[in-house]
């Protein structure tokens, strides 16, 4: 996709909330720098799905997504990726970026049942994720610096992606 896309992605993401610029959490403190590492077609698929139904074990926009699903349809499509299915799999999957900025495209995940990886989303820029929350859910558009989620996130992961 071309620049001009990804910045008017950019321009509609920042019409959506404002950004508080303070950190929830130091976890995650280092979303509040983006980077690009040549992903952004990912996040772009990504936001393009916001309001799918979530319906657990759905893995594409006309039966609904849950997080592994959504993320492994998302890489797919845009990346030409297959991804295992379950999101403990995917944490095996890229590097972690530890303290480094996050770049549109990573993986974010989440410890919400006691599982250090039990939920999952792709970062989109500007400190937001998308993801799959819920049974009754639609996919959505989340702030990571939101308490909830601040209190909740495990790392981020980037998948090499060439272009």
């Amino acid at each position: 996709m071309g620049c001009g896309i990804f910045i008017c992605a950019l321009l509609l993401l920042n019409g959506c909330s404002t950004f508080s610029g303070r950190a929830s959490s130091s976890k995650v403190s280092q979303f509040k720098q983006d980077t690009s590492v040549g992903s952004e077609d990912i996040s772009i698929a990504a936001v393009g799905l916001v309001g799918v139904p979530y319906r657990y074990g759905g893995n594409n926009p006309k039966a609904g997504f849950d997080c592994s699903g959504l993320i492994g349809y998302v890489y797919l499509k845009s990346a030409n990726i297959k991804l295992p299915r379950t999101i403990q799999d995917m944490s095996t999957k890229g590097k972690g970026i530890d303290d480094q900025a996050p770049a549109p495209g990573d993986l974010v995940f989440f410890n919400t049942t006691g599982d250090k990886y039990s939920h999952a989303g792709i970062y989109v820029g500007q400190g937001r994720f998308v993801h799959a929350p819920s049974s009754g859910g639609t996919v959505r558009l989340e702030q990571i610096e939101n308490p909830y989620w601040a209190s909740r996130f495990t790392e981020a992961r980037r998948l090499a992606v060439s272009q």
